[in-house]
């Protein structure tokens, strides 16, 4: 049964999910996930990746329901118990959305439709977020049956919108739509019409600016306050250097000082 799709636009790789019925996230979706992003964060020729739902109207539903309580069935059975105490390794999923966060590329969540749970949970692991106006669910409703967020959603979500606004959200379960997705900076777009256009006109824009600028930037700016602020701010100046010695900015920099380029121009 297919999961994915993948399709190059020039230097852009888009990949589908590609789940029907109900566009669920499910272990082999997961299994094929880690092939497809291993190979395109490798691949030096894309430079950007898109990530969008094949099914009208959904990115990704949410994790499979069935799946996670066939897994908890277990795990009771077993008698396993656990806390701070025993905590739980990092799973395939976890490498995946790591390894998004960390490419040296920009990732575009391009939000066909409706994203929650392990959806919005994928999403949140991208560098843009475009949501398609309309009808559609976006959040986290673990709770309304009796969960949490297990991919990275209370952390992430709190990082972006603050820990205020999440608690709110995620203890409600409160899922919302793109409009007000784009109001509390769950996303950064809410699109009229096909949000793939908007994502390939962003994406090629980003995959046109120096490769080494973006790894960079995304270095800097995802792992801002991991460590003290002296130490982050010798890494940006650093890198900045590292980038002001490169044949590319040597290049636009001499164009700027010609008068032939304009620091807006993107």
């Amino acid at each position: 049964m297919h999961r994915l799709s993948v399709a190059h636009d020039k230097t852009v790789a888009i990949v589908r999910f590609d789940n029907p019925p109900h566009g669920y996230m499910d272990a082999p979706m997961v299994e094929a996930l880690d092939k497809v992003s291993r190979e395109l964060v490798a691949d030096e020729a894309v430079r950007a990746i898109i990530f969008t739902g094949a099914l009208e109207g959904v990115f990704i539903q949410h994790y499979d329901v069935a799946e996670l309580s066939q897994l908890g069935k277990g795990l009771r059975q077993r008698g396993l118990k656990f806390s701070d105490a025993r905590m739980a390794p990092e799973r395939t999923l976890d490498h995946i959305f790591n390894r998004l966060e960390a490419a040296p590329k920009p990732v575009i969540a391009a939000i066909n439709g409706n994203a929650m749970g392990g959806g919005f949970e994928f999403a949140l692991a991208c560098d843009l977020r475009l949501a398609q106006k309309g009808p559609y669910s976006i959040g986290l409703p673990e709770i309304n049956i009796g969960i949490l967020p297990g991919g990275g959603g209370t952390q992430r979500l709190a990082r972006l919108v603050g820990p205020a606004r999440a608690l709110e959200l995620v203890l409600r379960g409160r899922t919302v739509d793109p409009d007000e997705a784009a109001r509390l900076g769950m996303v950064h777009e809410a699109v009229d019409g096909p949000v793939l256009e908007r994502a390939l006109v962003q994406a090629h824009e980003l995959a046109g600016k120096s490769p080494l600028a973006v790894r960079h930037i995304k270095r800097l700016i995802r792992n801002a306050g991991q460590q003290s602020l002296a130490n982050d701010l010798a890494l940006e100046r650093t890198l900045f250097l590292d980038l002001l010695v490169s044949d590319q900015a040597d290049r636009l920099l001499q164009e700027f000082v010609d008068g032939t380029r304009d620091i807006r121009t993107r």
